[in-house]
């Protein structure tokens, strides 16, 4: 692994002595992707599993895809292989977004026609996910050492969430 990736995950887990959380948490695996994979719109996503919906709990495009957003999970391919199995999941074109989010439109007017879908686990459990968009085929070559990592290290201001709202 290469100095700069390695700086930017060191600060992503420093982002957490801060006390600001989760805020400052997300800010720094914002940073960290964008300095170290890319993306144009980024989200992060939290499970709410009693009401089988998503959260965005996070967004780098306030306008566009606000925080406190919600969608219903529905049983798909997509979520079987995200929620509940916790693989990522790779579209590299306008027609991969298309078969799997109902936005697919809003996505393509932000210039985005390719999507990584991280999701983070804790205790075999899908808690949420790291979504990253951009243009076509950006994420065909992706190491998913580096997602798997920012991922995890964003599990612990999803728990926070998580139970603040218990």
């Amino acid at each position: 692994m290469n100095d700069r990736i390695l700086s930017v995950l060191g600060a992503l887990a420093a982002s957490h002595a801060d006390p600001h959380q989760p805020e400052t948490v997300f800010q720094a695996v914002d940073h960290a992707l964008k300095t170290t994979v890319s993306h144009t719109l980024f989200t992060i996503l939290m499970y709410d599993r009693a009401m089988t919906q998503s959260i965005r709990v996070y967004t780098n495009l306030e306008g566009d895809y606000p925080s406190g957003g919600r969608k219903q999970i529905t049983s798909s391919r997509w979520a079987n292989q995200v929620i509940r199995e916790g693989l990522p999941f790779i579209g590299n074109s306008v027609q991969d977004l298309q078969q799997v989010f109902s936005d697919h439109e809003l996505i393509r007017s932000l210039g985005c026609a390719s999507v990584l879908n991280m999701p983070v686990r804790w205790q075999g459990r899908t808690i949420g996910t790291l979504n990253l968009l951009h243009t076509a085929n950006w994420y065909r070559d992706v190491c998913l050492d580096v997602m798997t990592c920012a991922a995890q290290l964003t599990a612990p201001a999803l728990m926070m969430l998580e139970a603040q709202k218990d």
